[in-house]
């Protein structure tokens, strides 16, 4: 079992995703066969750089890998389609009847903060499985990742207030909708305005009223009071229809028609305009009314930046919904994340292409904290290397193929997130202009790293000292 969440377990992500990869995958897979290629091999997946305004990430999409990797197979349909591209031979299509993963994967906790370099996770098993697994696992990580970064972003904006997920009638495909509502979650959103969100991964569910809903009734205020007859213990009512401080005013005579009835208001939502100062005479107007437990909700093209923005000009806005920006990291939308080989059999492997050169072997990561329990440090070393005083990272999640363990809930990881953000020193959370996290190499991997760099120079490029 894969997940605490009976929704989650069915879903057999290698069985409908088998083909789900790039051509290359394939046509390596086919030639290691050919040459009785099946030694194990070690794959590193990582982040090589920092896009715009990032200065950490956070490790997100590790259910969905394992998910993949303990499911995958082809099936008749997957191998009659191969073989009608007329690219594999017979014995190849044969041998993939029979793949399975087999290996072990090493990776971060999701919730976990990490840095440029360091290793998300390690795949390790023989190496035409291992390579057949590339695409997804870099999709997988990719997106979520991507999302629960800038999630974290408009967390640390929002300074407490509460964030709900708007993003899906604009994520990139119903897929990408549904992962954005979790991995949002897990960096710090209180829920999702998506449902079936909410019901595959226990998520609380948050919504209100849509402009066309206020536009079908005969007035605004009929429209107020037909939702508070129709939800009077959750009524939160849209505003700015037609004018926003009108649209609070009717509000205003709503909540005080409601209190009458022992019922409360529960908020406001306002969509557009000048959203600090639309805030400040809201608040006033209903606190003025005897209203003043009557939350303000703002949506509208929220991310980090305008939350900031609204936040500096005094608005005084309880909770965001935000939306299109989060849900593609429209500031950010993709990171350079690679997939590499760093050892085949006992041989550490690296690559030396300007810009990407590879970390060598298996390894581990290793966290050092300073005296106020803060983090201070990453070492990336080798798997068997030891630091007395610095947290290893990287846990073994599978073996032979099964996952070690049920992984813990979405809940779990979320706290995670939330403790480890707690722990990153405040200068690495500002928005821009952020120094750079202390990453360095081992003296032991640095020893290896110069030693195989130095193999490859001689045998490849003809180097002699």
């Amino acid at each position: 079992m894969l997940s605490n969440n009976p929704h989650i377990n069915h879903l057999h992500l290698g069985e409908q995703y088998a083909l789900l990869t790039d051509l290359y995958e394939l046509t390596m897979a086919a030639s290691y066969l050919e040459e009785g290629m099946h030694e194990e091999a070690t794959f590193s997946l990582f982040i090589r750089k920092y896009p715009p305004y990032r200065g950490y990430f956070v490790a997100a999409g590790l259910e969905e890998a394992l998910n993949y990797l303990a499911t995958l197979r082809f099936g008749e349909d997957d191998l009659a389609y191969l073989d009608s591209t007329r690219l594999f031979k017979t014995a190849f299509l044969d041998y993939l009847k029979t793949v399975r993963f087999t290996g072990e994967v090493w990776a971060l906790p999701e919730g976990s903060i990490f840095f440029k370099d360091e290793p998300i996770l390690e795949v390790t098993g023989p190496i035409i499985e291992a390579q057949l697994v590339e695409s997804f696992l870099i999709n997988a990580i990719n997106l979520q990742t991507m999302i629960a970064t800038k999630a974290a972003r408009s967390t640390v904006a929002a300074g407490g207030r509460r964030l709900v997920d708007f993003s899906l009638r604009r994520t990139q495909g119903t897929d990408a909708g549904l992962k954005v509502a979790r991995a949002s979650y897990l960096g710090g959103f209180v829920g999702t305005s998506n449902v079936l969100a909410g019901k595959l991964y226990g998520l609380p569910i948050y919504g209100t009223m849509a402009h066309s809903y206020v536009t079908s009734f005969k007035s605004e205020i009929e429209s107020f009071r037909a939702f508070a007859r129709a939800f009077p213990h959750n009524t939160v009512l849209l505003i700015d229809t037609y004018d926003t401080i009108a649209g609070a005013k009717k509000a205003i005579r709503v909540g005080l028609e409601m209190a009458a009835r022992g019922e409360r208001l529960r908020g406001v939502r306002l969509d557009s305009g000048d959203m600090a100062a639309l805030s400040i005479e809201v608040r006033r107007l209903l606190n003025e009314a005897g209203l003043d437990y009557v939350t303000i909700f703002a949506s509208g093209g929220f991310d980090e930046f305008k939350i900031t923005r609204t936040l500096e000009a005094g608005g005084v806005i309880d909770a965001y919904g935000v939306g299109t920006k989060m849900g593609v990291a429209a500031d950010a939308p993709y990171f350079d994340i690679a997939y590499k080989l760093v050892k085949y059999g006992d041989k550490p492997v690296m690559k030396l292409s300007t810009g990407k050169v590879t970390y060598v072997d298996k390894k581990q990561l290793f966290r050092f904290y300073d005296h106020q329990g803060q983090m201070a440090e990453d070492v990336i070393g080798l798997r068997e290397e030891f630091f007395s005083q610095a947290k290893p990272l990287l846990q073994p999640v599978m073996t032979q193929g099964r996952p070690l363990a049920p992984l813990p809930p979405l809940s779990a990881s979320r706290e995670l997130f939330l403790r480890e953000f707690e722990q990153l020193p405040t200068q690495y959370k500002t928005l821009q202009d952020l120094p750079t996290y202390p990453v360095r190499i081992s003296a032991g991997l640095q020893h290896l790293q110069e030693r195989v760099e130095d193999n490859i120079r001689r045998q490849e490029l003809g180097v002699r000292e």
